[in-house]
């Protein structure tokens, strides 16, 4: 796979795996057998990277939430999730469900294939999951889905986009315990990194996810976010003009 740097919008820069046109057809062939596997069994409040959903139904479940009088929001940022995963847990969560073994050692050859930086060298990837192509979005989500249904099991409302999370409570105190008790799961039980300067415990209205803000003015309402880079094209111009109702 190629190595192609992506600038963020806030900084720093997203790390792509451009597979080759044959790299490609493979694991979209791997995500097709998986998916009939595990889409069934994927929490309800999961959007990102399954068919029929989009950002749309995440911030209007979000919207549901703030209109319930769920008004503050834990929201949780992932340092790094897709360079970082760890591979060997992931491993360990397909082999619970796939049986067969040549096609677990074809996942676990995508994941360690390396890439080709923009130099020319060759990089060895012994962690993380490279984006880019059609594999690596559902190998996050079945890694993912063991802490949606931990917080499902503790009845917490709670909706993802990819690896942006937002769990709704009702008061301040209870999003900080939540965030202290999800901080130690992720970082112990899924060997994850949280980002303590990005996650924050904050009103409904000042959040960003993914790509709208809520505000209230009587009612609940939705507006687009400027910043969001798979709405709004160079020169500020959308490319979707639709909101959420």
């Amino acid at each position: 796979m190629r190595r192609k740097e992506i600038p963020k919008p806030n900084g720093g820069v997203r790390n792509l795996g451009i597979p080759s046109v044959v790299d490609r057809l493979i694991q979209q062939a791997v995500a097709q057998v998986l998916i009939l596997i595990y889409e069934p069994t994927f929490s309800e409040t999961s959007y990102d990277f399954r068919p029929g959903r989009s950002p749309h139904d995440a911030i209007r479940k979000a919207k549901e939430y703030y209109e319930e009088g769920f008004g503050i929001v834990v929201d949780l940022d992932l340092e790094k999730f897709f360079d970082t995963l760890n591979q060997d847990f992931l491993m360990n969560i397909l082999r619970e469900r796939i049986k067969d073994k040549a096609l677990i050692e074809l996942i676990k050859r995508f994941l360690r294939s390396g890439v080709v930086l923009p130099d020319g060298l060759r990089q060895e990837t012994r962690q993380g999951s490279p984006q880019g192509g059609p594999l690596s979005p559902l190998l996050s989500n079945i890694y993912l889905d063991r802490f949606d249904r931990l917080l499902e099991s503790r009845g917490l409302r709670f909706c993802r986009y990819a690896d942006d999370r937002l769990i709704f409570v009702r008061t301040p105190r209870a999003g900080e315990r939540v965030r202290e008790s999800v901080t130690r799961y992720l970082e112990s039980d899924l060997k994850l990194k949280v980002n303590q300067e990005k996650t924050v415990v904050g009103g409904a209205d000042t959040i960003k996810f993914p790509g709208f803000k809520l505000f209230r003015n009587k009612a609940v309402h939705v507006n687009m976010h400027p910043l969001f880079p798979g709405i709004i094209q160079k020169g500020g111009q959308r490319k979707d003009q639709t909101q959420p109702q």
